[in-house]
Parts: C-alpha cells; structure tokens; sequence
C-alpha cells in the first residue's frame, strides 16, 4: 500500500488520480478527509475530530452521517486503486453497521478492501475506528459501479 500522507507527490498513476478524485469531492474536503494509504484494491483514509461534525452536543460524538461519508468515500478509493484498474466508479448500495459512538476528540480511520470485482459491480468491505482497530465503530459492505477505461477488459 502507498502511503499518501508522508510523501504527497508520490505513487503510481492510479494513486495519483484517486488522491485527486477525493480531493475534488467537495464532502471530503469540507470533512478534512485525508487519502494516508491506498493501493492493490486497499485504502485507508482518516477524518479528524471537528466540533461541525457533532451529532450530538452534550456527548461530543461525531454525527453518523460524517462517518458514512468517510467509509463511502475509503471504499469508493478501495474500488479504483484495484488492479483491474476501473476508471470511475459510483455507490450501488453500502450497508453501515454502527458498533459503537466515536470517541469525541480521535481522529476517525476507514480502510476498506475492494475483494471481489466482475465486469460491472466491484465488492467492498471496510472497517472505521478511532484508537483501536480491534474495536471498530462501524464496519460497511458495499457494491460499486465500475467504469472500464475505454478499450480496457470487459
């Protein structure tokens, strides 16, 4: 896996073009989203803490909703580092499972795995936790459209 964070400018060409996918996607900016590994149908990205995202006031906890964009968002780059090399792709269906309230104040990382991949529909799974991986606060499964590069395999 590239990671993103410690050497922007480096990677392949995939790389390079789903670091500027995410970058473009006006939530994931707003969200501080930050591409820090991606490659092989992998990627990890992390959100920080921010006091716009709190759901609920008198906890601290960070709205659902910002971790649902985060986890699409890492699945998403999961589907385009893969080796098949799809172009594009688009959210068919993700189903988010919420385990347990972020921790208010850490910082919130997703890492997804592209792990199966047809002509159309590429497969994903992905985790999100705050400290300790080993206690997730959601985990998601999801379905994608591909989009082939033009003359690429069908």
């Amino acid at each position: 896996m590239t990671k993103s964070h410690d050497t922007p400018d480096d990677g392949d060409a995939k790389t390079q073009f789903a670091r500027q996918f995410i970058e473009a996607i006006p939530h994931s900016r707003a969200l501080g989203m930050r591409l820090d590994a991606i490659g092989d149908g992998t990627s990890e990205i992390s959100m920080p803490y921010d006091l716009r995202l709190v759901g609920e006031p008198r906890t601290g906890v960070i709205h659902g909703g910002a971790v649902s964009a985060l986890m699409d968002t890492c699945c998403g780059a999961a589907v385009m580092s893969h080796p098949d090399a799809p172009s594009g792709t688009a959210t068919i269906d993700l189903r988010i499972d919420y385990m347990r309230a972020a921790t208010p104040g850490d910082r919130i990382i997703a890492k997804a795995t592209c792990y199966h991949v047809t002509r159309s529909v590429a497969f994903v799974r992905a985790t999100a936790y705050d400290g300790d991986p080993s206690r997730p606060v959601a985990s998601a499964t999801g379905a994608f459209t591909i989009e082939r590069p033009k003359g690429g395999k069908s």
